[in-house]
């Protein structure tokens, strides 16, 4: 069956790729409960199948919802024909915690990390194959030209680790551009972060600009404030660590209360 550009659809077809990406999902836990988004004719699916996952699959093309049935008897009734970005997911497992996966449609792959964050207390683990610039933006550290909102906003929960590229002679269409492996695991300890909503306003404003110093981006929230004149403003947001920006919004927090 051909790849439908409307889906944004890549057929993964390695089989030591996939076998890579499934054995990604670091547990010794028999059973473990696994959500596979996008499966399409199921190259990744089977790797998690034989390695005893209690999986459930998300799958908007309808048309590859009859390949998977008659290929994988054991997903008749686990297969969702849905987009994922509308899925309750605390109703996927009974709101049992469960690990991600994925050969991510590009187009949605962002959003696909965000609402994990927003679900995060149901998700300790993802594994997932992003666009290579996307993936090496979500794992990218302070400095780097790759550091921005994804990085912060992600790294604030989990800890991420690039684990390996994949070429685009690896797919049937070959896509445009190189892919990329990634996995987060959510930190042992919630970060503190008393409004994650300002939290996210605060870091997308400081990157809005990215060339200028926090001193020029945060005026708007820190309104007649010392703080502005201090050495950590002179800062542009590409050398603040994700440590900084939680403790800048709850600084922001504070100064906003005390108005």
């Amino acid at each position: 069956m051909k790849a439908k550009k409307s889906f944004g659809q890549h057929f993964l077809n390695s089989e030591d790729i996939a076998h890579d990406i499934a054995h990604g999902l670091l547990t010794q836990e028999a059973n473990a409960k696994v959500l596979e988004i996008g499966p399409g004719q199921g190259m990744l699916t089977k790797y998690l199948i034989d390695r005893g996952f209690d999986l459930r699959v998300v799958e908007l093309d309808r048309d590859m919802i009859p390949i998977l049935e008659r290929t994988f008897e054991s997903l008749a009734d686990r297969i969702m024909q849905v987009d994922f970005l509308k899925v309750d997911l605390k109703e996927v497992f009974a709101e049992q915690p469960f690990m991600l996966i994925g050969n991510y449609p590009y187009n949605i792959s962002s959003q696909i990390v965000f609402k994990m964050i927003d679900h995060r207390a149901l998700i300790p683990q993802m594994v997932g194959m992003f666009q290579k610039e996307v993936a090496q933006r979500i794992v990218a550290t302070p400095t780097s030209k790759a550091y921005g909102v994804i990085s912060v906003l992600t790294q604030a929960y989990y800890d991420g680790e690039y684990l390996f590229d994949v070429g685009n002679q690896h797919f049937d269409p070959p896509p445009k551009v190189m892919s990329g492996v990634i996995r987060l695991t959510r930190k042992e300890k919630e970060t503190e972060i008393a409004n994650p909503k300002l939290f996210k306003t605060v870091v997308k404003l400081a990157f809005s600009q990215r060339r200028k110093m926090l001193r020029n981006t945060m005026k708007s929230l820190l309104k007649d404030s010392d703080l502005l004149q201090t050495e950590f403003f002179m800062q542009r947001p590409e050398r603040v660590s994700v440590e900084k920006f939680v403790w800048l919004t709850n600084e922001v927090a504070k100064h906003n209360k005390a108005e």
